[in-house]
């Protein structure tokens, strides 16, 4: 988190990101990862209810508004074969907090194994690079969450709440600064699954998912998350679960490259 940030700083400093209208891309998103790597620390201190969490990166999102405010970026979603829906102010102040806390969630909900919680995002990182504007800004970033990656893997490290807040937040914001929202939704595909299962199960059932693990393999006997529907009465090890899951962000993020390249 520090470390990406550190980075963008030096962008900012050499004006690197095309500063106009006294707002500058590489701080904004600086700012916004600073936002959601010190509301995921609070988390991981105090153990803060979901029914609170889950509205903490609105906070985060201030710095967005005001840099899309400010800057009078375009107020539309194109999504193909259904057209352009134009939001007017509604995007600066509803359409953003949506995106953010809507992001940043999905990302933190999908976690607790090894490696998923950064080989994934840096998939998606990757993605949103291939076709986004602003891409010296990810390049930091994504060298960062590659180490993280290596070591999360190999269970040395351990990202919590602080790492998944601010990696959400790295994406939410890039994609608002990039205009590639839509793009950014379809690579996430695979977490919004996940948060629909944890989310409808919890509400209509009041259970949470649970896997069972025999030293070596996970396998669970019911679906609700994305986990527990990859170990559905069969058993896999901890790589080869996350090695799924990771293909299939990577088979969503292809999509989403497609469309935007088909689609510009």
């Amino acid at each position: 988190m520090l470390a990406s940030a550190a980075y963008l700083f030096l962008l900012y400093y050499f004006d690197v990101g095309n500063t106009a209208n006294g707002v500058s891309p590489p701080l904004t998103l600086a700012v916004c990862i600073l936002f959601g790597g010190f509301l995921g620390l609070l988390d991981d201190w105090m153990d803060v209810r979901w029914r609170y969490k889950a509205f903490l990166p609105l906070i985060a999102a201030i710095p967005l508004m005001s840099f899309a405010w400010r800057l009078g970026l375009r107020t539309s979603v194109a999504i193909p074969f259904l057209g352009v829906i134009d939001f007017g102010a509604w995007y600066y102040f509803l359409i953003i907090p949506i995106l953010v806390t809507i992001i940043t969630n999905t990302v933190n909900q999908l976690g607790g194994l090894n490696g998923l919680e950064t080989v994934c995002p840096a998939i998606v990182m990757v993605g949103l690079m291939i076709t986004a504007p602003y891409t010296l800004l990810l390049v930091g970033p994504l060298f960062i969450w590659l180490i993280l990656g290596t070591l999360n893997l190999a269970g040395k490290l351990f990202v919590g709440n602080t790492g998944s807040f601010a990696i959400g937040m790295t994406l939410a914001a890039f994609a608002i600064i990039s205009d590639l929202k839509f793009d950014l939704l379809i690579s996430l595909l695979p977490y919004i699954l996940n948060s629909v299962l944890i989310l409808l199960t919890f509400f209509f059932f009041k259970k949470k998912a649970s896997v069972s693990f025999d030293g070596k393999r996970l396998s669970s006997d019911h679906i609700r998350s994305l986990i527990t529907l990859a170990t559905y009465r069969r058993s896999f090890t901890e790589r080869e679960v996350v090695a799924i899951i990771a293909s299939l962000v990577a088979l969503s993020t292809s999509v989403a490259v497609l469309v935007q390249l088909l689609f510009p």
